[in-house]
């Protein structure tokens, strides 16, 4: 890996192991915080509750604050604000300063997800996989290893030094990221969702609270069960919300594509499977050991069993990379949730030795590693590089979530499974059993959803990490280095492209010529077409015509990267062969811009599902169709900035057409609105009977002809797709017979008429 690499890497993974040393800073000093702050402890459980939600508000908006204003520049924010809140519980001796800095402390949550997100935009794509899975899996190494150097701590000096250490700790990420760490240029731009960002919040608030004090207040409690209502109203408005503001905290239009949700759905259960291992090992090792089942050893020896767990999450990264970029992130995640249930399995039978535990927790962080190493590759594989910072964000916040709820649930059980120990009751040996089994079937459950991911164009494209194609059987392939998409090669064998000598094309050697060619091949005139050795060396460079041709000469048979770009397109590697012969390569180039939207009625706002959407530019060349899903949404990329025309149709509605300003960069969102389509059908009748073959014509106010059929068999007509307003039906077959009509929104059926001869 080159050093810059290297350095940005070892930095922001550096960061991401500090902030989740959060998560278990306090575990060793919570039986005395009551003592040491002079407070009931029931108010001392806001030291460790503070955080959790915290951590939930601040970890999606600081991802959207990112994508928006800067990646590195919300990171140095949320190591400002770990610091603070370190600098304040260090010298706080009473409640309130503690809460506050406990609560400053889970505001720097979103410095993983914002790490991984920096990774997408600046590292190279081949190094990029290894790197996300080493970021994604610092949230549990961090967990893993904070336990023993807190406990080492805690016996050995002021409490106070817990948060000194971490103050300095983060005083040395603040200082290593601007000084190793780009700023990315990836950014959305636009406008913050303050209503959003307070919806959510409150939301959150509501689930995690009653989640996270269910057990202390009583899960039938008036309190729990309202925050539980509470949270499930407002995060329906909130969604309500977010799905048509123009520019929303989250977009849940791309949160709801199914590579997306699913893997966020598994993510809850990977993190409740994570937290069983982490609450329930630490437990058994310090019961006594009269109890049969407990060994009786301390909180050191208990960390220190848990942390051999964070060195196999770091070494099973470059692993769990390597089986993505071979099989697909959607294998990985399924095999690592297999892993971890094998874990738990293992638990349940070995119980009786320290070896053991320290083995499971070596099996099961196995399994974390591969599973978090996954989810930021399916990820970033199916949103924008725009989006990575927010979508990241969300998919740790539903970790969060599957943690918090492992936490009360296994809290509820080993409180009512018990055994006896002198005047104390303890948990039962049965009640870790079950939490384990709880454990293992989340890990199972994680499988089972997993495989509801849909599959990948390709293991590399699944990924979204390979930086090159491999030659195919026409030697040739093409990547993009850049993004890491690997789409299909244009290699046309033999002969050369007619006319496609281009300009920069040096004598001698082996001619490589060929088309630049973009959205539905249409040519790409001055694209920038570069030749260079696998070694780096440019070899020669050519620009493409008004036809899209080029043309640049390699010095002799051998392996080359022939590289495109042009403004408003993703420049695109590829690996080619030449043998000796001239080559003819074609080259690709997709947009960098996209068109998404949400379509609805006029008449009752509600969204229009399966509306065709068709893209043309200005020649009226077609360049993308689709149809809207069950929200009325759709999504268009790979579009170059500039104007073109969308056109949406959908039975029952009047069709639209509109100009549409493609932006630079990043999703351009519009909001379209479909008129009814009003209709008129009814039945033409003669001597009483259904007449066919009539014809009949529906006339304007204005006296325009609007449509002109025949009836059927059983004597019916229609005309749809109308506007509403007067109309005039004139039916013929017999002596023709007018009449008026006027049409509502709805239409109007039965509008039949009865057709007579003179005097009947």
């Amino acid at each position: 890996m080159a050093p810059r690499a290297n350095a940005v890497v070892a930095v922001l993974a550096f960061g991401g192991i500090v902030v989740s040393l959060m998560q278990t800073l306090v575990i060793p000093i919570v039986p005395e915080l009551p003592r040491l702050l002079d407070a009931p402890a029931s108010d001392t459980a806001w030291a460790v509750t503070a955080t959790l939600l915290a951590a939930a508000v601040a970890t999606p908006m600081t991802g959207r604050l990112g994508d928006m204003y800067g990646k590195r520049r919300m990171l140095l924010v949320s190591l400002v604000m770990l610091v603070a809140g370190s600098v304040t519980a260090a010298l706080s001796d009473t409640l309130a300063p503690m809460i506050v800095g406990r609560a400053l402390q889970g505001l720097a949550s979103g410095v993983i997800p914002l790490g991984i997100s920096i990774m997408r935009d600046e590292l190279p794509a081949e190094r990029l996989g290894s790197a996300t899975a080493l970021m994604s899996a610092s949230l549990g190494v961090g967990g893993a290893l904070g336990l023993p150097a807190a406990a080492l701590i805690a016996d050995n000096f002021d409490w106070h030094v817990l948060f000194w250490a971490s103050a300095g700790l983060g005083a040395v990420a603040l200082v290593l990221v601007p000084a190793m760490v780009p700023e990315s240029e990836v950014r959305t731009g636009g406008r913050f969702d303050l209503v959003g960002g307070i919806g959510m919040a409150a939301g959150l608030v509501c689930l995690l609270l009653a989640i996270s004090k269910g057990a202390d207040w009583g899960w039938s409690s008036g309190t729990t069960l309202g925050l539980f209502a509470a949270a499930v109203v407002v995060l329906l408005v909130w969604g309500w919300w977010e799905l048509r503001v123009k520019e929303p905290l989250v977009d849940l239009r791309t949160t709801a594509r199914r590579q997306v949700l699913v893997t966020n759905l598994a993510s809850i259960a990977v993190g409740f499977a994570m937290f069983a291992m982490s609450l329930v090992i630490p437990q058994l090792l310090q019961l006594p050991e009269a109890t049969g089942y407990g060994l009786g050893e301390s909180l050191l020896v208990a960390g220190l069993t848990m942390a051999p767990s964070g060195l196999v999450m770091m070494a099973t990264a470059p692993v769990s990379a390597a089986l993505s970029k071979a099989k697909g992130p959607k294998i990985t995640l399924m095999v690592g949730a297999l892993v971890v249930a094998a874990g738990y399995g293992l638990n349940i039978a070995l119980m009786s030795e320290l070896w053991h535990f320290v083995l499971v927790t070596c099996v099961i962080g196995a399994g974390i590693g591969f599973t978090y190493g996954a989810m930021p590759a399916l990820i970033m594989s199916a949103v924008p590089a725009s989006e990575t910072g927010a979508a990241n964000s969300l998919n740790t916040l539903m970790r969060s979530i599957g943690t918090s709820t492992a936490s009360a649930v296994a809290g509820v059980i080993l409180a009512q499974m018990t055994t006896a120990f002198g005047q104390t009751a303890l948990p039962s040996q049965d009640g870790f059993k079950v939490v384990l089994a709880i454990g293992a079937g989340a890990a199972l459950l994680a499988f089972v959803v997993a495989s509801f991911i849909p599959e990948q164009r390709g293991a590399g494209a699944a990924a979204g990490m390979s930086a090159s194609a491999e030659p195919g059987a026409d030697g040739a392939a093409v990547g993009d280095a850049l993004t890491g998409d690997v789409e299909p090669a244009v290699v046309e064998g033999s002969p050369l492209v007619a006319g496609a000598e281009a300009a920069g094309s040096a004598p001698g050697g082996t001619p490589v010529r060929g088309r630049v060619l973009g959205a539905e091949r249409a040519p790409v005139a001055g694209a920038a077409v570069t030749l260079i050795s696998l070694g780096g060396k440019q070899l020669g460079r050519a620009a493409s015509r008004d036809d899209g041709s080029y043309g640049v000469d390699a010095p002799g048979a051998g392996s080359y990267v022939l590289i495109a770009s042009s403004e408003g397109y993703q420049p695109q590697a590829s690996t080619i062969v030449v043998a000796g012969e001239p080559l003819a390569y074609d080259v690709l180039l997709s947009g960098t811009s996209g068109l998404a939207g949400v379509v609805r009625s006029v008449d009752s706002g509600t969204p229009v599902a399966e509306a065709v959407i068709i893209v043309t530019d200005v020649r009226g060349e077609v360049l993308a169709t689709g149809r809207t899903d069950v929200l009325g949404e759709f999504t268009v990329t790979d579009l170059v900035p500039g104007p073109v025309t969308l056109a949406v149709s959908s039975p029952k509605h009047r069709p639209l057409a509109q100009v549409v300003e493609v932006g630079g960069a990043g999703t351009t969102r519009v909001e379209l609105e479909l008129r009814p389509g009003a209709r008129v059908r009814g039945t033409v009748r003669g001597g009483g009977a259904p007449l066919s073959d009539a014809r009949v014509t529906l006339v304007d106010a204005a006296g325009n002809v609007v449509a002109t059929t025949r009836t059927g068999l059983d004597g019916a007509y229609a005309f749809s797709d109308l506007d509403t307003g007067a109309y005039t039906v004139i039916a013929t077959g017999y002596p023709p017979r007018t009449a008026s009509v006027t049409v509502p929104g709805a239409g109007v059926d039965g509008h039949d008429i009865e057709l007579a001869h003179a005097g009947e």
